[in-house]
């Protein structure tokens, strides 16, 4: 039962400085940092499209992964994460027990990076598990990303590794929200992207709306173990799977070129950290050639079909 439900929430989710009105009532109450502006993300993700129940029935993992893409979209945008709101519509056949362990899934993330759930919504029917995660964050003046800004010339820095993440790191990925906030303080960050969808797609992505290309350096891009795993059983080349990919959810900077080596080099971040290439003028994807030629590369990812 849903009363039931949200007594059980309400003992389990812990209180929060922050949350000035939370769970319980018709709408909460979130204190933000002083002179600071508001992040707002949100997130559905759907049984057969973003996990598959049947293959992976642990409830906890898929949970974490709900509230784990949203806190990357704010890492996108340089944000503080502040809190969350979560919205279940749950198959009605086992739906409570689902939900306790979406939630066990999340908690342990939300505590980790300080970002409270402070209500939500739930609904049962005769249908799969869709979850919706809302999460909000803060940002300083002066200190936000967008991806438009790229400025020809700036280096291209990626966090992590890419390829294969439907071995596993699609739901075990970790939001690089403590990177993007040390890399705002720290560096010179033009503009921002997480990938979701495939490096070449979410690139092309950055480049449209910033107004400019990018030339890739391909032998430079990091390869997860998992791309050449998976493109083993593909017959395609792991690289192939590095560009194509999505749900790495790394993120893909714009940083001026002098500033780029010395943080590629520092190794502050405790993640990796990659130059793979440069923004340019000429639009469109490009990998670098013999030469320095730049030879068009094909922008591919994953994206939601709508049929008329």
């Amino acid at each position: 039962m849903e009363r039931e439900l949200v007594r059980w929430l309400t003992q389990r989710i812990p209180s929060h400085p922050r949350l000035l009105v939370g769970l319980g009532d018709d709408a909460a109450i979130v204190r933000l940092p002083d002179e600071s502006h508001l992040v707002a993300t949100t997130d559905m993700l759907m049984d057969g499209v973003d996990f598959e129940s049947g293959k992976q029935p642990e409830a906890r993992r898929i949970g974490r992964k709900a509230l784990a893409v949203n806190l990357s979209d704010l890492a996108a945008m340089a944000a503080q994460p502040v809190a969350a709101l979560v919205a279940l519509a749950l198959p009605r056949q086992g739906g409570e027990v689902l939900a306790k362990n979406l939630y066990e899934g999340m908690l342990p993330l939300a505590k980790e990076f300080d970002c409270p759930i402070a209500g939500g919504d739930t609904n049962s029917w005769e249908g799969p598990l869709v979850i919706s995660v809302t999460a909000f964050g803060a940002v300083p003046e002066g200190r936000r990303w967008r991806r438009s800004g790229a400025r020809p010339g700036d280096a291209i820095l990626v966090t992590g590794s890419f390829g294969g993440s439907i071995l596993g790191k699609h739901l075990d990925f970790q939001p690089r929200v403590r990177e993007a906030l040390w890399l705002a303080e720290h560096a010179e960050v033009h503009a921002a992207i997480d990938v979701s969808d495939g490096l070449s797609l979410d690139l092309a992505r950055l480049c449209e709306a910033s107004g400019c290309g990018a030339a890739l350096q391909t032998s430079a891009i990091p390869l997860a173990d998992a791309a050449a795993e998976l493109a083993a059983t593909r017959g395609d080349a792991p690289l192939a799977r590095a560009l194509a990919d999505g749900e790495d959810f790394e993120l893909i900077l714009a940083v001026p070129a002098d500033q780029a080596q010395e943080l590629v080099q520092a190794g502050a971040l405790g993640t990796r950290l990659t130059q793979i290439g440069n923004f340019i003028e000429q639009p469109g994807l490009f990998a670098v050639g013999p030469g320095e030629r730049l030879e068009p590369l094909a922008v591919c990812g994953y994206e939601h079909r709508l049929d008329p």
